[in-house]
């Protein structure tokens, strides 16, 4: 029997913005429909909406429950059915609601088991701030709500490079005192899992970037990097973690060291994304690694000043689509082998896993 095709929930996001209309113009490929079963979570009324204002031709099929959803379908799952004021490129705060009463109806359903993968449409994180969404973006509402206890990694990541960071959305002035020993180690471990599990790099090189400029200049213009990162880099080696570091930003990027790694972990955001965008070639997709659920989402806003004119690329959209499906099949071959009920033959406290993967048993004498 055929196995039925992945199916991939979307969230709508702020439905002022951009968001219906990548969704849209992605599907809008036949080929797309026939990588999975879409399930946007969002409005009918509102999807109508984007689609005339748009003038696209966008045929969807209205569910109520994810377990309705039709393959070769774009499938439209009703998570309201009170009215919408659209303003297309105005913020308000009624647009905020709409993208999270999306969002808390996809975390139900990922709970249930109805879907495979989440890609997330661009929401405003001031629009969607109430008591429900205490939170400072998708990646620690996603945490929190579907974690399971795992700590999330935020990667941006492209056909060039994969950036994770350290800290995500801090004040610069609160970058410094959150950068810790413990937390650069976390997170590279974090990174390092994911790269072989969800990329399928057996062996990754982590470059680590500096806090301070010129890596400190050797204490001159700060102390981080020879009393945390430092450290950090050296405990990360002697766990089997191959990393170097500290590098400063501006070298890094500038002469283009960023090509010889497979992974590069940015202090905090702009350090990392910054570079990113510019040397981004529209195919840009944010990853929240870390996570049982895969969510992916494109690394733009809601972009309000392009929103309703029909000019918006889907490009970004349409690879983290991409994205969370290959993660979605790297994740399964690389856990195969672990569903076996015999015992593991082999345990090394350093990394069992490889033993277990690649050990060739020894014949009979």
């Amino acid at each position: 029997m055929e196995e039925r095709k992945l199916r991939v929930a979307i969230t709508h996001g702020d439905t002022n913005g951009i968001g219906y209309e990548v969704i849209f113009k992605t599907f809008a490929e036949p080929a797309m429909l026939e990588l999975c079963t879409p399930i946007i979570y969002g409005s009918p009324k509102v999807a109508a909406y984007h689609r005339n204002a748009l003038g696209i031709q966008a045929n969807f099929t209205i569910i109520s429950n994810a377990e309705d959803a039709h393959e070769g379908k774009i499938n439209l799952l009703t998570t309201f059915d009170n009215e919408v004021k659209v303003e297309l490129g105005n913020p308000s705060k009624e647009a905020g609601l709409a993208s999270l009463k999306a969002l808390e109806r996809a975390m139900e359903d990922y709970k249930k088991g109805l879907f495979d993968v989440l890609v997330t449409a661009p929401i405003n994180k001031n629009n969607i701030h109430s008591d429900s969404f205490n939170f400072c973006g998708h990646t620690e509402y996603i945490e929190e709500r579907a974690g399971e206890g795992n700590k999330a990694l935020m990667i941006l990541l492209n056909n060039t490079m994969r950036v994770a960071l350290v800290t995500t959305h801090l004040s610069i002035k609160d970058i410094a005192q959150n950068i810790t020993e413990e937390k650069i180690i976390e997170k590279a471990t974090i990174f390092h899992k994911t790269l072989k599990r969800d990329f399928r790099i057996s062996k990754p090189r982590i470059a680590i970037l500096s806090l301070n400029p010129h890596s400190g200049d050797g204490g001159v213009i700060g102390k981080e990097e020879e009393e945390i990162i430092i450290p950090a880099i050296k405990k990360l080696s002697d766990n089997g973690i191959i990393a170097f570091g500290p590098y400063a930003a501006d070298g890094f990027f500038g002469h283009g060291t960023y090509e010889a790694f497979d992974g590069i972990l940015a202090m905090y955001h702009d350090q990392g994304l910054a570079p990113f965008k510019c040397l981004d070639t529209g195919d840009g997709v944010n990853f929240t690694a870390g996570l049982p659920i895969i969510r992916t989402s494109p690394d733009h806003g809601t972009a309000y000043e392009i929103a309703g004119k029909g000019i918006a690329d889907e490009s970004s959209f349409r690879h983290a689509v991409y994205l969370a499906i290959d993660v979605f099949r790297n994740r399964n071959n690389y856990d195969e082998p672990f569903g076996d009920p015999l015992k593991k033959l082999y345990h090394e406290k350093r990394d069992d896993s490889e033993k277990v993967r690649f050990a060739t048993p020894k014949p009979k004498a």
